[in-house]
């Protein structure tokens, strides 16, 4: 007789098929019996939370955004090469600019840009404040955590003051050396500022994060203003150089054209009325010199009218597309999210603890027994 091998007895059930079953009501008596446990890590998550709450300034937010112009091939269409055509040069080409865009966010986050920054005059919006930014920085309040971290440094600090002289107040910054009061505030206000590139439309976003509302848009607004000005600094500063040296060229050429003219005119008057083919022959001669630095002078003259063009032509045009604005409410996360989280991560917490935790402990620590 043949058996049947897939026969499988009805008590024994197969573990594939075994679904894991939830008892609901077991949970809910464990958590009813741990109640007063959970209202005690509540009642600790309300007093921690609103100590963390309260620490934790508010931060607020300004964004700017800003759409520059970036160069590129000019040829033909720009004030050098209108002023070329009605001088009658060559029209003149732009090759690529070495400054673009994508150089915003190292720009406005190097040492010598934010040393700038220092010196902005800045305003609290209560009015209780009206300082320098480098001032302000130093009137921003902090976390306890954070003092509590900073302690150790705080206290080595101390231990060197009382051992080297105190610098004068009066000394100004130097980028190429700078204390370690004046490195941190600019590594802070390095935080407090983020400039972004959209690399396909060349959009570049600034954002100025700090305590006061009022004082975050005018740092934002500075440092769009300076960003803007180093930028346009850069741009024209091989115009302006062209520009410098045909100035002197043609205040040279000038000077010789007038010499030869006068030289020509005197030798001219004094030998009118005489008739040697000698007396021809200088009066000639000077006159050709004259015609030569004339020739001179005025191609010089028109260069200087080239690179004077230029220099407008090329100054880049900044599109504020969002400016600047005070902003009403702070940033980040707010202080009831995190009073909430806080009670909520406790009590979970607590109650994982008690139903899960505990017992995991109590295995673990007797099996390594």
């Amino acid at each position: 007789m043949n058996e049947n091998k897939n026969y499988q007895h009805p008590d024994v059930q197969d573990p594939e098929n075994d679904e894991l079953e939830i008892d609901w009501m077991e949970i809910l008596r464990k958590i009813i019996a741990i109640r007063k446990t959970l209202y005690k890590a509540a009642g600790v998550g309300v007093v921690l939370g609103i100590i963390i709450a309260l620490s934790i300034p508010k931060q607020y937010t300004v964004t700017v955004t800003l759409s520059p112009e970036m160069g590129g091939d000019k040829a033909g269409g720009g004030l050098a090469s209108l002023a070329s055509s009605f001088l009658g040069g060559a029209a003149t080409s732009n090759s690529p600019d070495a400054l673009n865009a994508t150089l915003a966010p190292d720009i406005v986050t190097s040492t010598p840009f934010i040393l700038e920054l220092f010196n902005t005059r800045v305003q609290t919006l209560d009015n209780e404040l009206d300082t320098t930014l480098v001032t302000y920085l130093e009137e921003e309040k902090s976390s306890w955590f954070s003092y509590i971290a900073k302690a150790p440094g705080m206290a080595i600090g101390a231990i060197k003051a009382l051992f080297t002289e105190k610098p004068d107040s009066a000394t100004t910054l130097n980028p190429f050396q700078l204390t370690e009061k004046e490195a941190a505030k600019v590594k802070g206000l390095r935080q407090s500022i983020l400039a972004e590139v959209d690399k396909k439309t060349a959009m570049t976003t600034i954002t100025v994060t700090l305590q006061d509302p009022k004082v975050t848009a005018i740092v934002a607004d500075s440092v769009v203003g300076k960003l803007q000005q180093y930028i346009i600094d850069y741009r024209i500063k091989k115009a302006k150089e062209d520009c410098a040296y045909l100035e002197e060229l043609y205040k040279e050429r000038q000077q010789e054209y007038y010499e030869a003219q006068s030289k020509y005119a005197h030798y001219f008057d004094s030998n009118r009325n005489i008739a040697f083919q000698s007396v021809r022959a200088e009066q000639e001669r000077l006159q050709n010199d004259m015609n030569l630095a004339y020739q001179v002078y005025s191609q010089v003259a028109q260069q200087l009218q080239v690179a004077r063009a230029k220099i407008q032509e090329e100054k880049p045009v900044f599109a504020v597309v969002e400016p600047a604005t005070v902003p009403l409410e702070p940033s980040g996360i707010s202080r009831k999210v995190i009073f909430l989280g806080i009670i909520f991560i406790l009590v979970c917490g607590t109650g994982f603890w008690k139903l899960l935790g505990y017992q995991l402990y109590k295995q673990t620590k007797k099996l390594m027994k």
